[in-house]
């Protein structure tokens, strides 16, 4: 996610944006599942930052010139997109094993996370309040785990560990708000990522036939089209009135698994999904009350 920029004052803008890149990134999702069943994730995970890179090198040039090729704080940007990327591949392994709903539903614990570490990263104070929340969500987590009752699936520790990694990118990019552009911090990930991804991939590589190279291509301009629209959206609305509304992700994930693969989350997963939302909403709604009592003192 891009790192928040002081909004311009148009939060329904903001949120539709929001909502845009909701629909879009599920069916980035649904395109790596199908194309795991015959290409190496490390492939799949190549087109995504490749062709996102291309397609957003032409916007990068225009907004910000060569500029952007010397952002500042080189070196959290590079830890910061590595992690994403670690991320990513983590994700698309679970996606590769897993339904989609209950892959997304498991990496939605990174905002637990990022509340849980931001004392010692960004020097934040959590209340008691926000810290039983994130535990609930750990609770809304195993239910989806199940472990010790027969269904654990060990698929899930990838998404799992890759909301562990999104958590720390989270951090780390909100330490960057404000000192480095959206767009050149967004167009550095995909940089990085497509480079790492050039070496990776060539050893998994497997030829892609016409419509999985059409997928590829897919799955990047999706990446593209989505994170560019994140961008927008937090240009435009804080993040604290955004993030309720990035829960609509897991519905349409649902639907993209349920039309392109017949899954449909159990009962007990529906009820972990529930726990886990119902407390990154309310970990959300806390920040923004503070946030709100902050600017009135």
């Amino acid at each position: 996610m891009p790192p928040p920029s002081p909004p311009s004052g148009h939060p329904v803008a903001g949120i539709l944006f929001l909502l845009a890149a909701m629909v879009l990134l599920p069916l980035m999702d649904g395109c790596a599942k199908l194309l795991s069943q015959s290409l190496s994730v490390f492939e799949i995970t190549w087109a995504r930052y490749t062709v996102h890179w291309v397609l957003l090198l032409p916007l990068l040039i225009a907004r910000h010139g060569w500029e952007a090729f010397r952002p500042a704080h080189l070196g959290m940007q590079l830890a910061r997109s590595a992690t994403l990327l670690v991320g990513t591949v983590l994700f698309f392994f679970g996606l590769a094993y897993m339904p989609m709903a209950d892959t997304l539903a498991l990496f939605f614990i990174s905002p637990l996370v990022a509340t849980a570490l931001s004392p010692w990263i960004l020097g934040e104070k959590v209340g008691p309040r926000r810290y039983a929340a994130v535990l609930i969500g750990f609770i809304g987590a195993l239910i989806i785990f199940r472990p010790g009752i027969g269904v654990f699936r060990w698929p899930a520790l990838f998404p799992f560990a890759s909301g562990f990694c999104y958590a720390f990118y989270a951090l780390w990019t909100r330490q960057l708000a404000g000192s480095v552009a959206p767009l050149i911090t967004a167009g550095f990930t995909a940089l990085v990522g497509a480079l790492a991804t050039s070496v990776t991939a060539p050893l998994f590589w497997v030829m892609p036939t016409a419509g999985e190279a059409g997928l590829m291509l897919a799955i990047g301009s999706i990446a593209a089209i989505g994170h560019y629209l994140l961008i927008r959206a937090y240009e435009l609305a804080p993040a604290s009135l955004l993030a309720p509304f990035g829960y609509f992700e897991i519905i349409m994930a649902v639907v993209v698994g349920f039309v392109l693969f017949g899954d449909f989350p159990d009962l007990w997963t529906w009820v972990g999904i529930a726990v886990l939302a119902a407390s990154g909403l309310y970990i959300s709604l806390r920040e923004r009350k503070l946030m709100i009592q902050g600017a009135d003192l």
